[in-house]
């Protein structure tokens, strides 16, 4: 899992059957500070309604996404599965 910011929606005409219906969003990770970490973006379908500009936890893991999907026929690999409210670091 990691955190990313959402940047931009993917539209895409024709699609995988099992992914008609499904959001596809470009997302980049960040630190927890909120600053970008590395140079990639990266595609995630998006199950939980969340938009541009969105702090969210991804899931990049085959099984995870069969498991929030309920099947394994939609190929997947990248999903958001949460959008983050707020992080609070508590250092001892």
């Amino acid at each position: 899992m990691f955190l990313a910011k959402v940047k931009g929606n993917i539209v895409s005409t024709p699609k995988n059957k099992f992914l008609i219906g499904h959001k596809l969003l470009l997302v980049h990770p960040v630190k927890l500070d909120g600053n970008l970490s590395g140079n990639k973006d990266v595609i995630a379908l998006d199950l939980v309604d969340s938009g541009i500009g969105d702090l969210v936890i991804v899931v990049q893991e085959g099984d995870a996404v069969q498991q929030m999907l309920g099947h394994k026929n939609a190929p997947v690999h990248t999903m958001i599965i949460a959008v983050v409210d707020n992080i609070e670091i508590n250092e001892p």
